[in-house]
């Protein structure tokens, strides 16, 4: 098959580069011309573990090439993918101009007497609608606009899209010459051809077991947006129940693996830390909650699990404050105070820093007078990128080290952010030896609290006793 994919971000880069594994010829645009620049010279910009070798196999075998000329994904395109960024806008609502400017190019340079273009971007309800119309409004080909959400996670997306737990497709009515369809969730309308295609994109896909679930384009929209609310809700409640782990005596790592054996419950993000970040919970969240509000409704847990979040970023400054014995509203309380942070990624294996919580904490330390010293194996210039923006003229408080005891020489705490498997079994001897003080705060729960102890060191972790 002939594929197009707009947008080299994330999604698209995997989904393009892993559709031209399968034998299909994939040709990727994007309108930043240094970004396709870097990729022609097989430098892929965003850290995801297997994608760069993906990436130069398939450019060298000639399936997968990259332009800035949306002419080139669209000519003849049996499929083509809308893969560009949904940000939040300023009220917490789903930006959605890059997906109808994109939508708009798409529609008047479509080629092929019949194409379906698919929406992989994480969108609002009714959007796949929209985009049709303004696909229909500039052009008099026949095409189909198909909601097909992605579920991939970072650090793991290739095998998340090369054996994926479910392929979600929402299919409505075909539109073409003869204008705008009609509702896309009126479920007898469905475009069966836009069926056949989607079924011959995902066949390498779902070869063995049939994972490709059809339904209607509203229904599959919200079920990307009532996933990521659902996980990101479990995250909350296990931070709510490490809260009161603390409180009352209890080890919040027995009681999650005690819930964990539940079949009912199952082990997956159970674990509680210092809160979500990234690109897609807090984001979505969000916007999951103002589709609530314009459909005249209130989502209370969803309500709950952001303020549950943002309050669980804080966690360690807390404990920090608490530890020196100094009040949040006390300017220059940590004046003189070194922080050695490990981990700026928001999870491990990428370089994606987006709402990290650990961004939180460095701006809140800073704020305070603090002195910074941060390490991440991976995501030190994204942070450095971040963090300039975030602090401006205070950036002089942050320095960012390229090994992880360089960051705890003379610190007076460390806090553990990301549990990057570097750093799951650290020489706590030598800590010990370069720290000026002794508190160590695990923020992600990796470590063996006996052994920290052990070398005359101060243990807290989030829930643990």
């Amino acid at each position: 098959m002939r594929v197009g994919v707009i947008g080299t971000g994330y999604v698209g880069l995997v989904a393009g580069a892993g559709f031209a594994d399968f034998g299909n010829d994939v040709v990727c645009i994007d309108i930043d011309e240094q970004r396709i620049a870097r990729l022609r010279r097989g430098d892929v910009p965003i850290h995801e573990p297997g994608l760069p070798e993906l990436v130069a196999a398939n450019s060298a075998a000639g399936r997968l090439r990259f332009s800035t000329d949306f002419a080139d994904a669209t000519h003849d395109a049996d499929v083509i993918l809308l893969c560009v960024g949904t940000p939040s806008a300023a009220d917490g609502r789903a930006d959605l101009s890059q997906v109808y400017a994109a939508a708009e190019a798409v529609g008047r340079t479509l080629s092929s007497e019949y194409t379906v273009l698919v929406n992989k971007s994480t969108v609002p309800v009714g959007t796949a609608e929209r985009v049709r119309d303004i696909i229909a409004s500039v052009t008099d080909k026949a095409f189909a606009v198909v909601s097909n959400p992605e579920f991939l996670k970072e650090g793991s997306a290739l095998d998340d899209f090369l054996r994926p737990d479910r392929v979600i497709v929402g299919v409505g009515p075909a539109a073409g010459p003869s204008g705008r369809a009609a509702s896309l969730s009126t479920p007898e309308q469905v475009d069966e051809r836009a069926r056949v295609v989607m079924r011959q994109l995902y066949s390498a896909v779902v070869r063995k077991n049939d994972r490709l679930l059809f339904m209607d384009a509203r229904s599959a929209e919200l079920t990307k947006y009532a996933s990521n609310a659902y996980l990101a809700m479990r995250i909350s409640f296990m931070n709510d129940v490490a809260r009161l782990c603390e409180q009352i005596g209890a080890d919040v790592e027995w009681v999650r693996r005690g819930m964990g054996m539940d079949q009912r419950i199952g082990p997956s993000f159970l674990f509680p830390g210092v809160g979500y970040g990234g690109s897609c919970f807090p984001k979505d969240t969000r916007a999951l909650l103002h589709i609530a509000e314009d459909a005249g409704l209130t989502l209370p847990l969803v309500d709950a699990t952001e303020a549950i979040n943002l309050r669980q970023k804080r966690r360690l400054f807390d404990k920090l404050l608490v530890h020196f014995g100094v009040r949040a509203d006390q300017p220059g309380a940590l004046v003189g105070k070194v922080i050695a942070v490990w981990g700026l990624a928001f999870k491990p294996e990428t370089d994606d820093v987006r709402e990290a919580p650990a961004l939180t904490l460095i701006e809140k330390l800073v704020d305070l007078g603090a002195t910074v010293r941060a390490y991440d194996p991976v995501a030190t210039e994204t942070a450095r990128q971040s963090l300039q923006s975030l602090l401006a003229e205070r950036m002089r408080q942050v320095e960012l080290v390229s090994g992880a005891y360089d960051a705890v020489r003379s610190a007076d705490a460390l806090c553990l952010c990301t549990e990057w498997r570097q750093l799951r079994q650290p020489d706590f001897r030598r800590i010990a030896r370069l720290m000026r003080g002794n508190v160590l705060l695990d923020g992600r729960n990796i470590w063996d609290p006996a052994q920290v102890r052990a070398v005359g060191l101060r243990y807290e972790g989030i829930g643990r006793r």
